[in-house]
């Protein structure tokens, strides 16, 4: 049986606020959706962004690192924005890091990884976007 988001856990991880969201594939391209998705977790929802993208970056005025291993401190939200075939290997490196969760953007599927991550203890939302969820759900926005 396939990975099932867990409706709790989404509200969970999206109404945390200043939570730290690990953005992989976050660059300063207009044309990717990760720069949108980023600046609505940041600006809407009071996340911490912090790029991640092999050239380390900056986006949005954040700091970017090239990978999960050199991002200082706690992890609380690793978000995918990388190819299904390349997220299991981002998500090993989430679990690496010590993160709470992984966040497989919309159209981002890859079972064995989602099941290596929550056996290690992190929550996982596969194949959905922060923005879709929060449209659906508007009482997820603060205030």
């Amino acid at each position: 049986m396939g990975h099932t988001n867990d409706p709790a856990t989404i509200r969970r991880l999206l109404t945390e606020r200043g939570a730290r969201w690990a953005v992989v594939g976050l660059t300063p391209n207009p044309r990717r959706a990760a720069v949108g998705v980023s600046k609505f977790l940041r600006d809407d929802l009071g996340m911490e962004i912090i790029p991640v993208n092999l050239g380390a970056l900056q986006v949005h005025g954040e700091t970017g690192y090239r990978s999960l291993a050199e991002v200082p401190g706690t992890i609380d939200v690793v978000d995918c924005f990388v190819n299904s075939r390349k997220v299991g290997a981002i998500v090993d490196q989430a679990i690496d890091a010590g993160a709470r969760a992984v966040w497989l953007q919309l159209g981002v599927v890859d079972e064995p990884a989602a099941e290596r991550a929550a056996a290690a203890g992190l929550d996982v939302v596969m194949d959905t976007c922060p923005v879709i969820e929060v449209r659906a759900d508007p009482s997820m926005l603060p205030g």
